[in-house]
């Protein structure tokens, strides 16, 4: 399994944007599609968003359509969550995750294989 390292977490007021970013060590995953989850005390882990290996299709929860943007950028391997217009109720470790080789952008967690360690967000109000 590849290993996944995220950046860019921190504590944040409401309204103000933060970019995570994550990478793999040890494997390259630029045929492979790529999500972002997160997981809030208290919540079920949730889908944030997702994109496809060639990065021509994404996929968004409702709560974060408009405010978050998924991007990768496959010739330094690394996948960004740009968030932006961030609410408390965005407060969560965020986490990165790698799927199956040659797929589509999946919001469903049971099509990812390999998962980071996280990256704390706060978002004060």
């Amino acid at each position: 399994q590849v290993q996944l390292v995220e950046s860019g977490g921190g504590l944040v007021q409401a309204g103000g944007s933060l970019r995570l970013s994550c990478a793999p060590s040890g494997r390259t995953f630029t045929k492979y599609p790529l999500g972002w989850f997160r997981l809030a005390p208290g919540k079920e882990r949730e889908p944030v968003a997702a994109i496809s290996w060639h990065g021509a299709n994404t996929e968004y929860t409702d709560s974060v359509k408009g405010r978050f943007t998924i991007s990768r950028d496959n010739v330094k391997d690394t996948v960004y969550l740009q968030m932006n217009s961030l609410k408390p109720e965005d407060t969560a470790t965020y986490y990165c995750a790698v799927g199956r080789k040659y797929y589509d952008a999946s919001l469903d967690s049971t099509d990812y294989e390999s998962w980071g360690q996280g990256t704390q967000v706060t978002v004060s109000s």
